[in-house]
């Protein structure tokens, strides 16, 4: 399998506090690897290490064999990493079509042409489900929707590899099952990896090929999805840390 995205003893504080302590990854291309743990595990600060939002205080991240830490999102980005949030944060007065293609031309790593970029959206639009919204604007939608948006913007990036940031909260269970049946079509059609935070743990041991289990941002524990159901740690770090 090859190594696509590495993190080498990724440790980050705040105010002193070690928010991520010597975490250390590898994430294969094309699988799916879900990240779980505690409310305040560290799982977003994790993610927010990779993509260069915030930089590590020590450790470094390894993308395609190349030293990525303490770069820029948007060069992290173009790079062919993408990245969703936890709570969406589309352009609310453009149109679902200029969103994705915002994605499209300043997220590629290639100069793309308007014609092309919005070649690009209409198609990402139909991936997610949202064809029919085109010309919809952003604020407009509800909750699912903003967060196929985010999808299909990050995906008009042409990735390599999307760090998803809990992309199933606040969804109900026909909304669930419709999302997982969506992030495995990507994988399959698109050859996209996939890093996941999720807390519908359901989605997580149905579609994950790994977990990766943080707790109080420690890496707790790491394996298939049924080894991790059973490990006794991670059942102690959930009773006692906050609900999953």
């Amino acid at each position: 399998m090859t190594i696509i995205l590495e993190g080498k003893s990724l440790t980050k504080y705040f105010g002193g506090l070690p928010a991520v302590r010597d975490v250390d990854f590898e994430i294969g291309q094309g699988e799916i690897v879900g990240l779980i743990g505690p409310n305040g595990a560290g799982k977003t600060t994790l993610f927010n290490i990779i993509n260069g939002v915030l930089k590590p205080d020590r450790g470094r991240v390894i993308f395609r064999g190349k030293d990525i830490t303490g770069l820029k999102p948007h060069t992290v980005c173009k790079l062919g990493m993408a990245r969703t949030l936890q709570v969406p944060r589309p352009f609310l007065n453009l149109s679902l079509l200029e969103n994705v293609m915002s994605g499209a031309i300043f997220g590629n790593h290639n100069t793309i042409a308007r014609s092309k970029a919005e070649e690009i959206a209409y198609r990402m639009l139909e991936v997610v489900g949202l064809n029919h919204k085109h010309y919809v604007i952003a604020k407009n939608l509800t909750l699912q929707e903003r967060k196929k948006l985010e999808l299909a913007r990050a995906l008009a990036s042409n990735p390599e590899i999307i760090l998803i940031d809990e992309y199933m909260g606040g969804l109900n269970p026909a909304e669930v099952k419709e999302a997982m049946e969506l992030l495995q079509r990507i994988r399959k059609e698109y050859k996209v990896t996939i890093f996941w935070v999720e807390h519908v743990m359901r989605a997580v041991m149905q579609l994950a090929d790994r977990v990766i289990v943080l707790n109080q941002g420690l890496k707790l524990a790491e394996g298939k999805p049924s080894e991790i159901a059973q490990d006794s740690r991670v059942i102690e770090a959930y009773l006692g840390g906050g609900v999953v």
